[in-house]
C-alpha cells in the first residue's frame, strides 16, 4: 500500500478556510527515521499562512453554527472517523515511514485507537449537559433562578510533537471539535505528512465547514510563537517538552489566554519485595523498548528492593538484549528507530553522563546494525536517583534501575523528581499497594499491569508535567468556558 493517494508527488498541502494550499514559504523535507533517506515533502507555511489560518478559524467560530450545533458537531466527528477508516491502510504506512512507528502499534495508539475515539467525543457532544440548574437563591434578598451553561472557549492553537502524532493530534482536534471550538494545528516538522493527510481528508471526504479545521506544517518554530501571541486565539493546547511548555506559558501570558500543557516525564515502576521481581523487571523492560522508549509516560526509572536488585537487573538485562532495533514496517518489531540524529545524539550523551558519573551500561549503548538512527535498548545501574540520568526526560530506549530501602522510601525516590505524570506499582498484599499509590504524586498510576489509556479516561501530570487533562470529560471540559445566568423572579 502506497501513501501517494494521500501525499502528491509535489508534497503535501496546508488546510486553511476550508481549502488545500500550497505553503508560502515553498516546502521542507520529511525523513524515514528507519533509513535517514528523505520520504518527499510538505509544504512549509510562512507567518501569513499562519495568519490567515487564524483568521479563519476566528471567522468560523463567529460566524457560522459550528459553535452553536452540537448535533452538527457530533455527525462531521463521526464523517470524519469513517473517512480516515477509507484511508486506514494509506495512513498507517505513513505512519511508519515518517513517526518510525512499529506496525504492531499502529493497531492501537498510534493509529486505529485514536481514529475511534473521535466516535467517543462525538458521542460526548450529543450526550453532554450543557446545562446545569443550580437552583432558586435570594443573595442580597434578590429571588433569582440560576443556571450554569458550558460554552465552547473559541479559537484553539494546538501544538504537537511527534512521537504519536495521530494520537496526540486526535486527543486534540476530538474534544475541541466536540465542544464547539475552532482548530489551528500546528504538528511537529518532524511529522507533517500525518497531520496534512488528515487535513486532505477534511477537505476531500467531510462536510466540516471551512475554517473549523486548518492545519498549517512549517520547519519554522518561530508559527508556534506567532499562534500562542495572536489575541484571536483564545486557547493554546500545547503537548511537548516542560522546557518548551514553559516558553508557550510565558508567550501566552501577553493576552492572559487559557493554557493547556502535557510536558515531560520521568515515571517510576516501583517493584515491592512481595511483587515476582522478574516478572516486573522484565514488564518494565519491555515498556522502555515501545517505540524506542519515545514516550512521555513510559516509566523509565525501576525502584526495586535493595536486596533484590541483583535479581532485577539480570531480569531486565535478559529482556532488554532479546529486543533488536529493528524496522518498524516490520509486524514483529517493538523498538523501531529515533525519530531524528538529533535525538539520537541527546540519547547518547546521556549514556556518555552515565559512564562518566560511574554508572554502568549492562546491556545496550550501541546504535545497531542498519542505516536509520536506532539505539539498543539499553540497562543503566549504578546511579543514584540525582544523576541526570535519573532525573531527566531521555526519550530513548533507556532503563535506569535504583534500589529502595521498602515501600516509605521507593515513594520518596518516585516523588525526587521535577516530574508527576505517571508510574507503576507491582506488588501483592493490597494494603501496601494502597499506601504506594496514595503517596506518589502522579497523574496516572498502572497497578500490577493495569492499562489507564482509553478515550474516557482523563490524562496529565503532576508538578513540571503539565496543566489539565486530555481525554474523558475532563479533557472535553478544557475547550470551554463557564457562564453562570441568574434571572430574576
Amino acid at each position: 500500500m502506497s501513501p501517494s493517494d494521500l501525499v502528491p508527488d509535489g508534497g503535501s498541502q496546508l488546510l486553511i478556510g476550508g481549502k488545500l494550499t500550497p505553503g508560502s514559504g515553498g516546502v521542507f523535507t520529511t525523513a524515514n527515521p528507519a533509513t535517514g533517506e528523505v520520504l518527499g515533502y510538505a509544504a512549509n507555511a510562512d507567518a501569513g499562512d499562519m495568519d490567515a489560518a487564524i483568521a479563519a478559524a476566528r471567522h468560523a467560530f463567529d460566524t457560522t453554527d459550528w459553535s452553536r450545533d452540537p448535533g452538527l458537531r457530533a455527525t462531521a466527528l463521526r464523517q470524519l472517523r469513517d473517512a480516515l477508516r477509507e484511508h486506514l491502510e494509506e495512513l498507517r504506512e505513513i505512519t511508519i515511514a515518517e513517526a518510525g512507528a512499529p506496525r504492531m502499534l499502529t493497531s492501537g495508539p498510534q493509529l486505529e485507537g485514536p481514529i475511534g475515539d473521535l466516535g467517543y467525543f462525538a458521542d460526548l457532544a450529543e450526550n453532554y449537559q450543557w446545562e446545569t440548574d443550580l437552583g432558586v437563591a435570594s443573595p442580597m434578598g434578590i429571588k433569582s433562578a440560576r443556571r450554569l451553561r458550558r460554552e465552547p472557549i473559541g479559537v484553539v492553537g494546538a501544538i504537537t510533537p511527534w512521537n504519536f502524532p495521530h494520537q496526540i493530534n486526535f486527543a486534540k482536534l476530538g474534544p475541541a471539535l466536540a465542544a464547539g471550538a475552532t482548530v489551528v494545528l500546528k504538528p511537529a516538522p518532524d511529522t507533517p505528512w500525518c497531520a496534512a493527510v488528515v487535513g486532505r481528508i477534511i477537505a476531500e471526504h467531510t462536510d466540516i465547514p471551512p475554517g473549523v479545521v486548518n492545519i498549517v506544517t512549517s520547519d519554522d518554530h518561530g508559527l508556534g510563537t506567532q499562534l500562542v501571541t495572536d489575541p484571536r486565539v483564545d486557547m493554546i493546547s500545547f503537548t511537548g517538552s516542560t522546557a518548551t511548555g514553559r516558553a508557550v506559558m510565558t508567550a501566552a501570558a501577553g493576552s492572559l489566554k487559557k493554557v493547556f500543557l502535557e510536558l515531560g516525564g520521568k515515571s517510576a515502576f516501583i517493584v515491592l519485595d512481595d511483587a515476582d521481581i522478574a516478572a516486573a523487571a522484565s514488564y518494565a523492560a519491555f515498556g522502555v523498548c515501545v517505540h524506542a522508549g519515545q514516550g512521555c509516560a513510559i516509566s523509565t526509572r525501576l525502584l526495586v528492593p535493595r536486596e533484590l536488585h541483583d535479581q532485577a537487573v539480570e531480569a531486565a538485562a535478559r529482556t532488554l538484549a532479546s529486543i533488536k532495533p529493528g524496522d518498524p514496517a516490520k509486524a514483529g518489531t517493538v523498538c523501531g528507530p529515533l525519530i531524528s540524529e538529533r535525538q539520537r545524539a541527546r540519547v547518547e550523551r546521556y549514556l556518555d553522563i552515565a559512564r562518566a558519573e560511574g554508572g554502568t551500561i549492562v546491556t545496550g549503548g550501541g546504535r545497531g546494525d542498519g542505516p536509520g538512527w536506532f539505539v539498543e535498548p539499553t540497562l543503566v545501574t549504578g546511579l543514584p536517583n540525582s544523576s541526570p540520568v535519573a532525573q531527566e526526560e531521555i526519550f530513548g530506549p533507556v532503563l535506569t534501575v535504583i534500589p529502595h530501602d521498602g515501600d516509605l522510601d521507593a515513594v520518596r525516590i518516585a516523588n525526587d523528581s521535577s516530574y508527576g505524570l505517571s508510574g507503576s506499582v507491582w506488588g501483592s498484599d493490597p494494603e501496601r499497594l494502597r499506601a504506594v499509590v496514595n503517596g506518589v504524586r502522579t497523574g496516572t498510576l498502572s497497578v500490577n499491569g493495569g492499562v489507564w489509556y482509553s478515550a474516557d479516561a482523563p490524562f496529565g501530570g503532576y508538578k513540571q508535567s503539565g496543566i489539565g487533562r486530555e481525554m474523558g470529560v475532563l479533557g472535553f471540559e478544557e475547550y470551554t468556558e463557564t457562564k453562570l445566568i441568574a434571572t430574576g423572579i
